[in-house]
């Protein structure tokens, strides 16, 4: 069992990260102690959660980070749980999503599985009840149609078998460097800052006095740079890093 981490620091308004694994959810609750208790207990199964405090937020969130799934409250004020999903989904989000509703009407679950959701789980519930169903949402995704496959270039990352190659060469990274990797290559194109990359991959906040993204860099760059003529990291002086295919 991992132990329970709250994240502190200067975050964006509406939502936090806790916890410590490497399978991520998005949990999006504006009920703080229903929040709280299963973001502990998710936490526990050895999940990183990222919490949002209303739908605003959580569709944010979904909308500019890759997540294994999400857990979504519908009676939300504001932007309410189905009008999230219909929105990521129209945006081409796949992630595979849980509501959780006080309303136990067939008609009320009809609705928020035709809005987008893979499943609905009732209030009250137990944790262990909501812990199985992440778990064979997930179970499902894995074994679905999605991709499991990420490819730049000739990279590519095989998200099941953590395995990656360069062309016919297999590369062999630690299980940080292959969280680097994944988390890069999943913002391809994009120039991600030290911060982000600190806050999403190690979980903690970033001190910009300390060397330790620029380090672990380099040493990725040592696996999956160096040997090759085609260099795919590249430095955004000021800015961060950018893994892209010329």
């Amino acid at each position: 069992m991992r132990p329970y981490k709250e994240r502190t620091g200067s975050v964006p308004e509406g939502w936090e990260t806790i916890g410590s694994g490497s399978m991520r959810i998005l949990l999006v609750e504006d009920d703080t102690r229903t929040a709280s208790f299963v973001s502990k207990g998710l936490c526990e199964e050895g999940y990183v959660v990222d919490r949002a405090a209303d739908g605003e937020a959580g569709l944010l969130q979904m909308l500019t980070n890759s997540y294994d799934g999400a857990i979504v409250d519908i009676m939300m004020p504001g932007l309410d749980g189905v009008a999230l999903v219909e929105r990521a989904r129209a945006s081409g989000v796949a992630v595979p999503v849980l509501f959780l509703s006080a309303r136990s009407l067939v008609e009320d679950r009809v609705r928020g599985l035709r809005a987008g959701g893979d499943d609905y789980l009732t209030k009250p519930f137990a944790f262990s009840e909501l812990a199985a169903r992440v778990e064979a949402l997930l179970r499902r995704d894995r074994a679905g149609t999605r991709d499991r496959t990420l490819r730049v270039g000739d990279l590519e990352l095989d998200l099941q078998r953590r395995r990656v190659h360069r062309g016919s060469v297999e590369i062999r990274l630690q299980p940080l460097e292959l969280a680097l990797l994944e988390y890069l290559m999943r913002n391809a194109g994009r120039v991600v800052s030290r911060t982000m990359i600190a806050e999403q991959v190690w979980n903690y906040n970033f001190n910009p006095e300390t060397n330790v993204v620029e380090t672990r860099i380099c040493r990725l760059r040592e696996k999956i740079d160096k040997p090759f003529d085609v260099k795919l990291i590249r430095t955004i002086r000021g800015c961060g890093y950018v893994l892209e295919h010329a």
